[in-house]
């Protein structure tokens, strides 16, 4: 018998936790975001665990998984595949290339070039990729989990506006606390962790998961309030420009998602909030350069301008 919805959630989170020690909140958010049918982006300095994180997702979902390094020299064609002719038919054939899988790992997305980047637009939001006036429709469902290193360090390009507004979500790790870092000192190898997980649910099961997701209650008072906070957005004198329509829709879409994963079957005030600066954060950008905690702080006084329903 398969056990109650909330019951799966748990046990995925039960067992991502497993690899992922001390991150109960990212994780969460990730859930969330891949419940909303999001894309993930994942900031942070090298070395505290965002790839592993992309493998424990992968192998605890049961997805087709592909990874792709992003590098100064990779092109489109290394990521979307190409059209190749074949002397036996005289034709030309399509070769799909590693973004043709349910889960895609762009790792490091932005240690390559701006066109290299833009291969990616069409397959996160049209879910296809097309090539020689040919579409190729990609798995379902299909995500892409990107890693990105701080724009600070050599060797990066920035992600143009709108490469960011694909991702749901943008999400950093940190560093472990004490405990979890004892724990990651004194215990096994976590990639190695990940390597040996069994999937927790069947790809069906967790379509399923995503449609009921889709469905939990949104109140009048709180739609009043979503449009609160992104009108509020575009007034604020503290960004260059506010949240778009299709932003506002992912707002919507992750505070279900997070409404979902905590058990709940009506979404609160409290959900937005939960979800709102890994929402919005990638996609306000400060009028003025004030490095992290500035754009943190510039978030926290839009959202406390909009008083809660």
């Amino acid at each position: 018998m398969p056990l109650p919805t909330h019951s799966r959630l748990q046990a995925l989170i039960t067992q991502l936790n497993r690899i992922i020690l001390g991150k109960d909140r990212q994780l969460h958010l990730a859930l969330a975001c891949m419940l909303a049918r999001g894309h993930l982006l994942i900031e942070d300095v090298p070395g505290v665990g965002k790839t592993t994180l992309a493998h424990a997702l992968a192998r605890t979902l049961g997805l087709k998984f592909q990874r792709i390094q992003f590098t100064s020299d990779l092109l489109p064609a290394d990521v979307l595949g190409a059209s190749i002719y074949e002397r036996e038919t005289g034709t030309f054939k399509f070769h799909p290339g590693p973004i043709f899988a349910q889960f895609v790992l762009a790792d490091e997305v932005n240690r390559a070039t701006p066109k290299t980047q833009s291969a990616l637009l069409e397959a996160m939001e049209e879910q296809q990729v097309t090539l020689d006036a040919a579409s190729h429709p990609l798995p379902q469902p299909f995500f892409v989990i990107a890693t990105q290193n701080p724009s600070y360090q050599v060797g990066t390009f920035a992600l143009p506006e709108s490469q960011l507004d694909r991702f749901l979500m943008r999400i950093a790790l940190g560093y472990p606390d004490h405990a979890a870092e004892r724990e990651l000192l004194t215990g096994q190898d976590r990639r190695a962790i990940a390597a040996r997980t069994t999937a927790a649910i069947s790809v069906p099961e967790f379509r399923s998961l995503q449609d009921e997701a889709a469905l939990l209650h949104v109140a009048p008072a709180l739609i009043d309030y979503l449009q609160a906070l992104i009108e509020a957005s575009r007034t604020a004198p503290q960004f260059v420009a506010g949240l778009s329509p299709r932003a506002g829709l992912g707002l919507m879409s992750a505070a279900r998602a997070w409404a979902f994963v905590a058990g709940r079957d009506a979404v609160l005030p409290e959900d937005v909030q939960a979800i709102l600066p890994a929402v919005a954060g990638h996609r306000l950008k400060p009028v003025q350069a004030v490095g992290r905690a500035g754009a943190a702080a510039a978030l926290d006084q839009w959202m406390k301008s909009v008083p809660l329903p």
